[in-house]
C-alpha cells in the first residue's frame, strides 16, 4: 500500500532526540514523506547541522534545542506552534546495566525522567496542536524492554515500560478524539551512541552488546517501521508494533556467530 501524504493541516512532525541514532533517521525519513520537520535535542550543532541537510536535500526541517525533562522550556516550545500533525517522542535512553541490589539510584532517576517524565512533557504540551490539526498522532519510542525483563536492566526496563504504559493509558483516555497514539518498540538496534551511553564510554562493554550478531537492526530500519506507521491512512491505528532483527528471538535469546 503507498504512505498517504499528509494534509496541508497536519504536516509538522516534531522529534525528540533528534541528534543521532533513531531520532535524525526518523526525521529524514518523514522529511522525505512530504513532513516539515521540527528536531529537538540538547545538542544544539547537531540538530543545527542535520537541519542544514535535510534542507539541502530539498525538504523541510527546522531545528530547536530543547531539554524534554524541562518543563517551563517544553511549554515555552510549544507556544511556537497552533497545530502540528505529529509528535514522535524518542528521547531516551538506557544507563547501567547492574543488578538491582547494586544499581544506582541517580541512573535510575535520570532514566525514568527522560523516558517517561519527557514524554509525558511533549504529550501534554502539544496534545492540544494535535487535536487542532484534526489528524494528529503520536508515537512513543519504547523498546522490547519495556515488555519483558532482564538481568542487570530493571532500571531501564522500569521507564521503558513506564513509556509503553503511558502510551497505551493515553490511548484509552482520548479514544473519540482525531489522535492516534502508536507504540513502536525496537529490539536489537545498533547506534553509535545507545551501548557506549549505557556503559558510561566503555567501547569494549559497548561491543560486546553486539558482538557475533550479524544483522542487528540499524537507525534507518526503526526509522522506516516509524513512518510506515505514521503514514497509515487515518484510521488506521498501529497501537503496538514490536521489531527485532531475525538473529533475536527475545530480549535473552539472540543468535551470536562467535
Amino acid at each position: 500500500m503507498p504512505t498517504a501524504a499528509p494534509s496541508a493541516a497536519s504536516r509538522i512532525a516534531v522529534v525528540t532526540g533528534a541528534s543521532g541514532g533513531i531520532g535524525a533517521a526518523t526525521a529524514r525519513q518523514l522529511a522525505a514523506a512530504g513532513y516539515r520537520v521540527v528536531l529537538t535535542a540538547r545538542r544544539k550543532d547537531r540538530i543545527e547541522a542535520l537541519a542544514e541537510e535535510i534542507n539541502a536535500a530539498g525538504h523541510s526541517a527546522a531545528a530547536y534545542q530543547l531539554d524534554v525533562t524541562d518543563r517551563a522550556a517544553v511549554d515555552e516550545f510549544a507556544l511556537a506552534f497552533k497545530t502540528i500533525g505529529v509528535l514522535v517522542n524518542n528521547a531516551g535512553g538506557a544507563l547501567g546495566a547492574d543488578p538491582v541490589a547494586t544499581g544506582d539510584p541517580a541512573d535510575w532517576r535520570s532514566m525514568y525522567e527522560t523516558n517517561v517524565i519527557g514524554t509525558l512533557n511533549l504529550t501534554q504540551a502539544l496534545l492540544p496542536k494535535l487535536d487542532a490539526s484534526g489528524d494528529g498522532t503520536i508515537v512513543v519510542v519504547s523498546s522490547t524492554a519495556g515488555h519483558g525483563t532482564y538481568e542487570g536492566g530493571a532500571g531501564y526496563v522500569a521507564a521503558k515500560h513506564g513509556s509503553h504504559v503511558l502510551a497505551e493509558t493515553l490511548r484509552l483516555e482520548i479514544v473519540g478524539r482525531p489522535v492516534r497514539v502508536i507504540e513502536i518498540a525496537p529490539g536489537m538496534v545498533k547506534t553509535d551512541e545507545f551501548a557506549l551511553t549505557r556503559f558510561g564510554g566503555d567501547t569494549d562493554r559497548a561491543a560486546k552488546v553486539y558482538e557475533g550478531v550479524a544483522e542487528p537492526l540499524t537507525a534507518d530500519d526503526v526509522a522506516d517501521t516509524i513512518t510506515w506507521a505514521v503514514t497509515r491512512p487515518s484510521h488506521v491505528n498501529i497501537d503496538l508494533l514490536v521489531v527485532r532483527p531475525r538473529a533475536q528471538a527475545s530480549n535473552t535469546k539472540v543468535h551470536r556467530e562467535l
